[in-house]
This record gives C-alpha cells, structure tokens and sequence, in this order.
C-alpha cells in the first residue's frame, strides 16, 4: 500500500462504518475505480481497531456505568441502574455472532459480488427511509427497551453480514420501526457496535496469525489514526446531523451508490 492508498481507504473505513451507508460498499466501489491491489488483512484489523477505538472513547461515561450496573446486578440478581441495556447490548450480540460462525464461509462465497452489494444498498437503504417514515408518524417514541426489542434489534443485526446492508443502517432501522425514539435507536445501535466490531477484530487477528503477512508499520500507524480521528468525527457529526436534516439524506445517498454499484 502506498501513503495515498493508506489516507483513502483509512478515512473511508472511518466515516462509512457509523454512518447508514454500508462501509463494505464503499470498500469496493473505490478499489475498482482507482485499480488499488488488495490493502491486505493486517490494514483492516487496524483499521477496525481505530474504529473500535472511536466508538469506544465517544460512549466511555456510559459505558463505565453500563459495566458497573452490570456487575452489581449480577452479584445481587437484580436489576440495576442501567444493568437491563447492558445485557441487552450483550444479548442482542449473540444472533450475529452465531449466524456469522456458521455462514461466514458461505457469505465469503457466494455474497461478496458486486451485484449483492448494490441490491443490499438499494433495499435496505429503502428499508432505513420506510422505518424512519413511520417513527415520524409515532408520537409516543420509547426511551426504554424490553427483551423483545433486543431480540429484534439482535436478529435484524445478522442480516448485516450481507455485506451492502450497513450493520449501523439496519439496527437503527429496527429499532425506529419497533417505535423506539431516533435516539435511543442510535444509542442502541452504536453500543450494540462495540462487541460486534471487537470479536471481528479478534477473528481477524487469529486469521492473520494463521497467515503472517508483512507489514508496514508506519502505513499501519497511519491507518489506525485516521480512521480512529475520522470515526470519532463522524459519530458527533452524524447525532448533531440528525436533529436538522434527519435520516433522508442518507436514504437518497444509498439510492444513488446502488444505482452505480450496479452501473459497474
């Protein structure tokens, strides 16, 4: 990888992997348009560690309380504070963790062409207008989850492995269609991020300890800041977005890059 290689590809990681638009479609898109060799397996375990990083800085005062109430409420077997989200955040990770142990391969395969993506970015961009169209007709929106929401939040979640769904997109799609306010959604999908970009790291380490590849440690370096930077960046910008312009804008933007995913 070269240093223009290295800013591109770090900074798309960062601001499409928290935004509604599908980080694995923009990955592609670029590639065949520059003709850039593959960034390698170590370049996006960095990248996915900045990101990972970003998210977790943004959420830290919440997450320290997410992590104390979770501990009190299992030593004395009772809620508290906050300890429900976070074992919500914890359950709702088991339906993608186990779809992506059994159908990783299958994905690798078979849904990886450009042809899937472009239909994933179509569909589940509309899928993210139409649940937002009907959180904007509810007029009681919940700040509250219960166990049913998480399931459905947790179930929706596995379909990101379809890679051009956007694992941000569709769990903040199921969670406005279920009449759960823009920003508990958001919330919600954020947090439900951590564990989930956590144990894709991990998978990857383990991948690329299996197979060394050499590296390039200032690039590396490079990667893991600017994507870090970029992702921080782009969580404020996009909660603060939201209050004004609201979810649209990002509907009518996968609309669009389906249409060229397509068009190549």
């Amino acid at each position: 990888m070269d240093f223009i290689q290295t800013i591109v590809l770090s900074l798309i990681q960062g601001l499409s992997e928290f935004l509604p638009i599908s980080s694995s479609a923009h990955l592609i898109l670029v590639p065949k348009l520059t003709d850039w060799p593959d960034q390698g397996l170590s370049f996006d375990v960095v990248v996915h560690m900045g990101t990972l990083s970003a998210i977790v800085f943004y959420y830290r005062a919440i997450l320290n309380s997410l992590a104390s109430d979770f501990f009190y409420s299992v030593l004395k077997l009772q809620t508290i504070g906050q300890s429900t989200l976070a074992w919500g955040v914890l359950l709702g990770t088991i339906p993608v963790g186990l779809a992506g142990l059994l159908f990783k391969d299958y994905i690798a395969v078979n849904l990886r062409s450009t042809e899937i993506i472009a239909y994933a970015t179509l569909v589940f961009g509309l899928l993210l207008g139409f649940s937002s169209w009907i959180n904007a007709r509810n007029n009681q929106p919940r700040e509250t989850l219960n166990w049913a929401d998480v399931g459905f939040i947790g179930v929706m979640q596995a379909l990101a492995l379809i890679p051009g769904t956007s694992r941000s997109g569709i769990t903040i799609s199921a969670g406005l269609l279920i009449g759960l306010s823009r920003k508990m959604s958001i919330q919600f999908a954020f947090l439900l991020s951590i564990p989930v970009i956590a144990l894709s790291a991990m998978l990857m380490i383990l991948t690329l300890y299996q197979q060394p590849q050499v590296v390039d440690w200032p690039m590396l370096m490079l990667g893991f800041v600017l994507a870090a930077v970029s992702s921080y960046m782009t969580v404020v910008f996009f909660i603060k977005l939201l209050d004004s312009v609201g979810l649209m804008p990002f509907v009518v933007y996968r609309i669009i890059l389906g249409a060229v995913l397509l068009a190549l």
